[in-house]
């Protein structure tokens, strides 16, 4: 089993910039390919996680090119024009690819089996299964576990579904079943979540609106095919973004460049503003459909707040290390209403406890999020060992604690890094922090 030693260093400075945007690559090949015609994509993240989806792909008939680095050409087959798999599809640790797959594959005329790593096996399925159901869809889990099993030649209806816990992942499953309905199909949210299917469903041409917290999709006849540029990745952005706040380095700089910054993700920028947080978002752009932009972070003192839960969903895949800046805040932050942390790659509030309070930091599990007394001292975390539950954003969050760490931290399990941030350890020690790997 591999595993980090992060060493304690002076800080953190210079421009860095992270792997494309995993959300939108994975969407990028599942849509370019039941487009008509060849989609290009530039800026794919190559990480397992989108290979998984590749994989896939592919073995529904598709081909795809790499065709230069971080670069692929999808020939698409057609709404109807997928394939068979000859068996059953390897989503790996993705459980983004295997819920907007679900939605994918409902339409379809054939059966699909879909199974991950042992980590996906055990990750809920029911809460995109049971709105596809209701859609005319059939599925089959496993105590609500994957493997998932989808009966092909179900028609499909559209229907107008609530979300009952708000769910990027459910919503893009519902409206990509949508796209083989014979009707309409909106989604309803009880809170803003990430929009990248419904941008890009609107740049392959289909009719998407989205008012009030309500999306809805007008079946289209077919996908246009079109070229799409993948920005970097806010998540493996935020990372640095808590470096670069909690860096003992006084007066140093540190910039991201080319970060998507589409809204429905920088819940993080906004709860690191309230904590006192000095990043600059500068040379906004837009790479497609998607708002791009440099983030520039220098050190400031951190306050303890208590996160409005209205930024919850926007910040769910960066509350890891998040949970690393508020350890090193003035006072308590608490965070409520972020039960979805509980069902990712693991139980992200309890494995971040654990790892926390091994390192000296005082906070309590709630059922639904966390609070952490934060020590705004020069050595926050005592050092020592962490294991990541073979979850990629822990190890990458303990890796940035070895900032204000007394010496060094042991991570264990960092193999999975690698289905989001591809050579982790070479970007962070081009930004200054100390990660050697060892097996």
């Amino acid at each position: 089993m591999s595993h980090y030693i992060v060493e304690p260093v002076p800080g953190v400075s210079g421009a860095i910039r992270v792997p494309g945007d995993k959300s939108v690559s994975h969407r990028s090949l599942m849509l370019g390919s039941i487009a008509d015609g060849v989609t290009e994509v530039s800026g794919f993240l190559e990480s397992e996680d989108c290979l998984s989806t590749m994989k896939a792909m592919r073995a529904l008939g598709v081909r795809i090119e790499q065709i230069g680095p971080q670069a692929v050409r999808v020939h698409g087959v057609g709404m109807r024009g997928l394939k068979p798999a000859n068996h059953a599809l390897d989503m790996g640790n993705s459980g983004t690819a295997m819920r907007l797959m679900t939605g994918l594959l409902s339409g379809q005329s054939f059966d699909s089996e879909l199974i991950g790593d042992s980590s996906l096996m055990k990750r809920p399925m029911e809460r995109a299964a049971k709105p596809l159901r209701e859609m005319g869809a059939q599925i089959a889990t496993l105590d609500g576990k994957p493997p998932v099993k989808i009966t092909g030649g179900a028609k499909l209806k559209g229907i107008r579904y609530e979300l009952p816990v708000a769910s990027a992942q459910v919503k893009s499953a519902v409206l990509l079943a949508g796209l083989y309905a014979n009707t309409p199909t909106t989604v309803i949210e009880p809170a803003i979540t990430r929009d990248h299917t419904e941008r890009m469903l609107l740049s392959f041409g289909c009719q998407v609106d989205a008012a009030h917290g309500e999306v809805s999709l007008t079946p289209p006849t077919q996908l246009k095919a079109c070229t799409l540029e993948v920005p970097g990745d806010f998540s493996s952005a935020a990372f640095f973004m808590v470096a670069g706040s909690i860096n003992p380095k006084k007066d140093a700089v540190l910039t991201i460049t080319g970060v998507g910054i589409n809204p429905t993700r920088t819940g993080l920028l906004d709860i690191l503003a309230l904590m006192g947080a000095d990043l600059r978002v500068v040379n906004h752009r837009s790479a497609g459909a998607e708002p791009v932009a440099d983030i520039e972070v220098r050190p400031a003192q951190l306050k303890g707040i208590h996160v409005p839960e209205h930024l919850v969903p926007l910040a769910i895949d960066e509350f890891p290390v998040l949970f690393v800046a508020a350890s090193c805040a003035q006072g308590e932050t608490i965070v409520t209403g972020a039960e979805e942390l509980r069902v990712k790659e693991s139980d992200r509030i309890a494995v971040m406890a654990e790892g926390l309070k091994a390192m000296g930091v005082t906070c309590e599990v709630l059922p639904d999020g966390i609070r952490i007394q934060g020590r705004p001292e020069a050595k926050v975390f005592s050092g020592g060992t962490v294991d990541s539950h073979g979850d990629h954003r822990i190890a990458m969050s303990f890796s940035v604690a070895s900032l204000r760490a007394a010496a060094a931290i042991k991570i264990l399990d960092v193999a999975n890094v690698a289905t989001s941030f591809p050579d982790f350890p070479g970007t962070a020690g081009s930004a200054g922090l100390n990660v050697t790997v060892h097996d």
